[in-house]
């Protein structure tokens, strides 16, 4: 103890009252850290219980969520450091250092929390919506603060980067409540356009997911190589945009036949002109 008083330059009374300063401020640090991180986590699951009874879009609830989380930990955590007796002036400057070198490095995780943000800000899908982002189609599932989740029909998990999807073009299936279903159904020249006219007119008619207003369009589109092209046009809610699609191409392939009509399939003619030898 001697060797450690004249060490440090104190008398055992001074190294005593030291030691407990710095025991205290431990401790003190230390239940800080304990209190606050239990806090953040109080805080974060209360922001998302009051936004679920809000209705708020899940999506946001999530985001809003770890931010409220990662926020309440980094006071905790510099307030924790201020109670050890840390400078909090030359910590800033070093942070803010650390913080400019880590951001020059990371400048894409940046641009995906900022992708992320302006995404939740002006809302051009939320959780539930078909889109079509970056090539890729699929339910958005969650956004998160640095990426956004989408879900295939086929039930693959699509793992995107927001900085790109914020600033790139998004293609939104369900975000109005009515689609227009297209399709082109060929005859065969030679066949009566006006009996396929009025047999597409019935199937519109007939399938009450299909709405009389817009009123269906059926026309004839072109005349092509092998097939006279005609264009049905039809509005209906987005949730039955496929299986208006599929039914119509069903009743038409099944049903065509039974008034005379064919679907033709592309062909060539080739004539071979036999010539007497000289």
């Amino acid at each position: 103890m001697k060797k450690l008083e004249e060490l440090l330059g104190l008398d055992s009374g001074s190294l005593l009252k030291t030691i407990l300063e710095i025991g205290m401020n431990l401790l003190l640090a230390i239940t800080v850290l304990v209190i606050g991180f239990w806090l953040a986590k109080v805080l974060s699951r209360a922001v998302e219980k009051v936004m679920v009874k809000r209705n708020s879009d899940k999506s946001l609830t999530s985001f809003m969520r770890s931010l409220v989380s990662g926020l309440v930990k980094t006071l905790v955590i510099v307030t924790a450091i201020t109670q050890l007796g840390i400078e909090m002036t030359s910590f800033v400057a070093i942070l803010g250092a650390a913080g400019l070198a880590i951001g020059m490095a990371f400048s894409g995780t940046l641009s995906n929390f900022a992708g992320g943000v302006m995404i939740l800000m002006f809302k051009p899908f939320k959780a539930g919506d078909f889109v079509k982002v970056q090539g890729e189609e699929g339910i958005v599932d969650e956004v998160q603060i640095f990426n956004t989740f989408l879900k295939t029909t086929d039930n693959k998990v699509i793992i995107l980067p927001n900085g790109p999807v914020a600033n790139g073009n998004i293609v939104n299936y369900t975000r109005s409540d009515k689609r227009r279903v297209d399709w082109k159904f060929g005859i065969a020249y030679g066949d009566d356009l006006k009996v396929a006219k009025e047999l597409l007119a019935r199937f519109t008619k007939e399938d009450e997911r299909i709405l009389q207003d817009p009123e269906p369009f059926i026309g004839l589109g072109e005349l092509g190589d092998s097939s006279v092209n005609i264009t049905v046009r039809v509005w209906t809610k987005t949730e039955d945009y496929w299986d208006v699609f599929f039914r119509m191409n069903e009743r038409v392939y099944t049903e065509f036949g039974s008034v005379g009509l064919s679907i033709p399939f592309p062909q060539v003619d080739v004539h071979v002109h036999n010539e007497k030898a000289q």
